[in-house]
């Protein structure tokens, strides 16, 4: 016997070696242990044999290879805590009493535990038909040679595994810094999963807003989502690798670590295992970081771009708004830069003066023309006069705002001379709409912007000054002049009232001149609120107004007259009078500026003489 069973076990070594060379470069390792049981199960002449590998890292013994059909195609499915299995095996060399390892495997004849630890201990359940056929020395033989055969064959295999995945991971980092956007780059990264880990699931949570919103394995990583486990968030948050087990599941959590921070996690679930090798736990290790900088590449390439085309438009509005634009078209300008670089829907330019009142200034969209922007501006009035600062709010809520149309918002403030002059608004009504870069650069534009609104308006208040009389607020003769001279070119009529308020002498001599002031303010604001914006109310000189009406015949012109006489007579404290002289033109009796000029006061005169307190129109026929 013992020369039958030296046959066999020289046979057995000579078959493993000769296993080793046909699989020289032991690429595919998970076809050798099945070999393996075949080979021993064919030179003992056993029913059956399964191997059963031990896992450091969980403490379990799983199925490795077995020549049970019934179980081969399941083998992640069978394991068993050491807890269970160690007292039947420690201080054992060969047990040949029936051992239930696991019910799918029946009882055993023969178990030949693995004693010499290099990589992983194990044992080899034998089922056969005659117990006693072979010596326990012949079995510990085999066993020592079949623990040889395996560690051998595993240490082999890691090493040029090791060399395919730092290989493969070497052309991962080139595949992934071949890109600078960030959206492909995440793409490769989830390609790349699937190809290296295909029965895996994998999901990359990101702490940046991205554009892959229907991609069911990117999602933001979010404090508030329940469907985000909180090791992510522990995982982003320290920077380190976390893991969770489940029944028959691993979750591992792998930050995507670059040199400035943390840009998501990797989550990766292995199904049907209870736990991650720790030669794939490193590599996916390595995987992350790969991915991490490379999105962090790609978002600082895609900052740099957007921060030059930042700077481009800064420059280019500040270009703009230098070039001596009215402020009407400064706004209009502004406005559709706004609209352009941030998709607005609502921009509003608000201007706050001395007093506190708020101005909506020329060039905003016609939604401030309405009633319901008010609750908006009043808010953000209140909002940055107590904080004197920017106001960035992606999901505006009803107790600031009832019913609020417009869910995303933001605000800044045109400070000057540490001076509040005003805020621009810009609205959207998707919550969330403006970006936090859209935020920063709308800073910078009102930021370059506020010197020139501010040029503008003092430009053209200056220009006001010029034209107006300081004390009526009313034009001066100058500007009438111009405005009546062009009219006398480019429109078909026109009628030119000259006023004079009937014994204003008196007024100052009862009185005092601070009342005389006054009356004339009185008398001026009447005016201005009584004829059309396109029309020229001026002071002509001491106690006398004049009112050009462009485009408008003698007949209208003599309602506006006699409205005025009757207003002023009414409206003024202490009750004064007016004598008003009318002169008109048309295409028909076409006057100089002197003729009208004359005409108006020749009929004035007229007035004033034959009782005061009336009108008089020349008759250009006469």
């Amino acid at each position: 016997m013992e020369l039958v069973e030296e046959q066999i076990y020289t046979r057995i070594k000579a078959e493993l070696f000769d296993l080793l060379l046909i699989d020289d470069n032991h690429s595919n390792y998970y076809h050798i242990p099945s070999e393996l049981t075949y080979l021993i199960k064919t030179n003992l002449q056993a029913l059956e044999v399964s191997l059963f590998l031990y896992n450091h890292e969980i403490d379990h013994f799983f199925l490795e290879a077995s020549t049970m059909t019934s179980v081969v195609e399941e083998l992640d499915q069978f394991f068993i805590s050491s807890a269970k299995i160690l007292p039947h095996l420690l201080n054992k060399t060969i047990i040949r009493q029936p051992l239930v390892v696991l019910d799918q495997l029946g009882d055993s004849s023969v178990t030949i535990p693995f004693k010499t630890l290099i990589e992983e201990n194990g044992f080899l359940l034998i089922k056969q038909s005659n117990v006693n056929e072979y010596s326990n020395q012949f079995l510990q033989k085999i066993g020592r040679e079949c623990e040889k055969f395996v560690n051998q064959v595993r240490k082999f295999t890691n090493i040029i595994n090791e060399e395919k995945r730092y290989e493969q991971l070497n052309q991962i980092t080139a595949k992934f810094h071949s890109s600078m956007s960030i959206d492909s780059v995440l793409e490769e990264i989830i390609e790349t999963l699937e190809d290296i880990f295909p029965s895996f699931t994998h999901h990359l949570l990101l702490s940046h807003d991205n554009n892959n919103q229907n991609h069911m394995q990117i999602r933001d990583l979010n404090y508030d989502d329940n469907h985000i486990h909180e090791l992510a968030m522990k995982a982003y948050v320290n920077g380190e690798v976390f893991f969770e087990q489940k029944e028959k599941q691993s979750i591992l959590y792998a930050p995507l670590r670059g040199k400035q921070g943390v840009y998501g996690v990797l989550q990766i679930t292995a199904h049907n295992s209870i736990a991650f090798p720790k030669r794939e736990v490193d590599f996916i290790i390595l995987l992350a970081n790969t991915a991490g900088s490379a999105i962090e590449n790609a978002q600082l390439y895609q900052q740099s771009k957007r921060l030059i085309v930042d700077l481009q438009l800064i420059n280019a509005t500040s270009h703009t708004l230098n070039s001596n634009l009215r402020l009407r078209e400064i706004m209009a300008f502004m406005t559709d830069q706004m609209i352009n670089s941030f998709n607005a829907q609502e921009v509003v330019f608000v201007l706050i003066d001395d007093n506190n009142e708020l101005t909506v200034l020329p060039g905003s969209t016609s939604f401030f023309e309405t009633k319901d922007s008010e609750e908006y501006i009043h808010f953000i009035h209140k909002k940055i006069k107590e904080e004197m600062d920017s106001l960035f709010i992606g999901e505006l809520q009803t107790d600031h705002i009832v019913n609020a149309i417009y869910r995303s918002l933001m605000s800044v403030p045109m400070v000057h001379s540490d001076k509040l002059k005003g805020f621009a608004l810009v609205l959207h009504k998707q919550p969330h709409h403006f970006t936090f870069e859209y935020f920063k650069l709308m800073q910078s534009l009102i930021h370059h912007s506020t010197l020139a609104f501010s040029n503008s308006m003092l430009r053209e208040e200056l220009e006001k000054l010029v034209i107006t009389d300081h004390l009526t607020k009313l034009y001066s003769r100058k500007y009438l002049d111009e405005k009546i001279l062009y009219s006398l070119s480019e429109d078909p009529q026109g009628t030119l009232l000259l006023i004079d308020i009937d014994n204003f002498k008196e007024v100052n001599d009862t009185y005092g001149h601070q009342v005389g002031d006054d009356i004339l303010i009185q008398v001026a604001d009447i005016i201005k609120m009584h004829i059309r914006e396109k029309d020229i109310g001026a002071r002509w000189g001491g106690e006398e107004f004049a009112i050009y009406l462009p485009r408008v015949d003698c007949k209208i012109g003599k309602e506006v007259a006699k409205r005025l006489i009757k207003k002023i007579e009414n409206g003024t404290n202490p009750k004064i009078t007016i004598s008003c002289g009318l002169s008109y033109w048309g295409n028909d009796y076409k006057n100089s500026l002197n003729d009208l000029i004359f005409h108006a006061d020749k009929a004035l005169y007229k007035a004033k003489g034959s009782g005061k307190n009336q009108l008089v129109t020349y008759n250009v026929e006469n």
